[in-house]
């Protein structure tokens, strides 16, 4: 029994962390649509929608922060709104991304941008509705990226702590940029190669996901050079894994469940991980087939049945689930109890296993 709650324990406290975190980023941003949108017209939306597009997240780059925190300082609640600003970077990726992408939907509801579209037709205002969502999406995440660092300076963490933080806050805000941009040049049908196609994974989500925020929070806490550079290693491995299953899902993933359409990443031509697999691995026959998909002018139902057929047939899904299963095991041996607290550890562990086998 004790080694079933010794196990049981850190998934526990993890799930309590991301409600901690979601009250902490919630509340704060509550707070900043009343401060500047309480009486205006424009914030007759913007009260409600804003918040709520923050509480539709998983919140895991503040529990890798958090935890980063833990493997060198005590139970925090000034550590525990630091990790939590980071949400609120997300959700500036997230609606920005958004647009770029022209996605309906985000975390199985509109995205903000079409919540925003539709608020401009019920108003029965005067030019395009859509052009208007998508100008208060992006003018949203800029609040959102704003907001995110005035939460962390306002944390309640000390001046020395914040100054080994912000290198690393700044690092993710630019490598977030640049991985977005890496995303929106990422086209189907100009396939990279596997090496070309792993940098961008870990440009575009890897590193954001789990490294640096690792990083950040170890960093506040003043780890030392030994916990970093495991960290980094632990990082890398399972942002990789990430990314790996988020392209699974971007292809085969149930909609019901994922909150996205059925084969969204094909409909919209990226290059994911599956793809680029898929074609390396692809016969002569199953490369024509996948030209001739790739060649179509637009990916409906049918094209979508036949590409996930075509990419199954090349035995891309199952490696892409065995190369997700090897890094999740190589994050987990880096895990070394003579380096990390005991809490600390399992903590990565059971993160591991939630970013490697969840289904949405």
């Amino acid at each position: 029994m004790a080694s079933i709650m010794a196990e049981e324990a850190p998934a526990a406290w993890l799930e309590a962390l991301s409600g901690r975190c979601l009250t902490e980023a919630y509340g704060f941003v509550s707070a900043r649509a009343a401060e500047h949108f309480a009486g205006h017209s424009e914030g007759e939306l913007a009260e409600t929608a804003v918040p709520q597009f923050v509480a539709g997240g998983k919140f895991l780059r503040p529990m890798f922060a958090y935890v980063g925190w833990r493997c060198g300082g005590p139970e925090s609640d000034a550590a525990l709104r630091a990790a939590a600003s980071l949400e609120l970077l997300h959700c500036f990726a997230l609606a920005q991304d958004d647009v770029m992408d022209g996605s309906p939907l985000r975390r199985g509801r509109p995205a903000l941008h079409v919540r925003f579209a539709r608020w401009h037709t019920e108003q029965g205002w005067s030019g395009s509705a859509d052009r208007f969502g998508e100008s208060a999406a992006t003018l949203f995440g800029d609040l959102f990226l704003v907001w995110s660092e005035r939460m962390l300076r306002e944390s309640g963490l000390d001046p020395a702590a914040l100054a080994r933080g912000w290198p690393r806050y700044d690092l993710m805000r630019a490598e977030l940029a640049v991985g977005q941009l890496a995303d929106l040049v990422n086209d189907a049908r100009t396939l990279p190669n596997w090496e070309t196609l792993l940098d961008v994974l870990r440009r575009k989500s890897g590193n954001y996901t789990v490294r640096r925020p690792l990083e950040f929070g170890a960093a506040l806490a003043g780890c030392g050079p030994d916990v970093l550079a495991a960290l980094a290693e632990y990082g890398g491995l399972v942002g990789e894994a990430f990314q790996f299953r988020d392209d699974l899902l971007g292809v085969f993933g149930d909609p019901a469940v994922t909150g996205k359409p059925a084969g969204q990443d094909l409909r919209d031509r990226k290059a994911s991980s599956v793809v680029v697999l898929a074609a390396e691995m692809a016969d002569r026959r199953q490369r024509a087939d996948l030209d001739d998909l790739l060649a179509l002018p637009t990916v409906d139902d049918e094209a979508v049945a036949r590409w996930c057929a075509l990419i199954a047939a090349t035995g891309a899904r199952e490696r892409l689930g065995e190369l997700i299963r090897e890094r999740a095991e190589k994050a987990q041996a880096v895990i070394d109890p003579a380096l990390f607290p005991r809490h600390a550890a399992d903590s990565l562990a059971v993160l591991a296993t939630k970013c490697t086998e969840r289904d949405q």
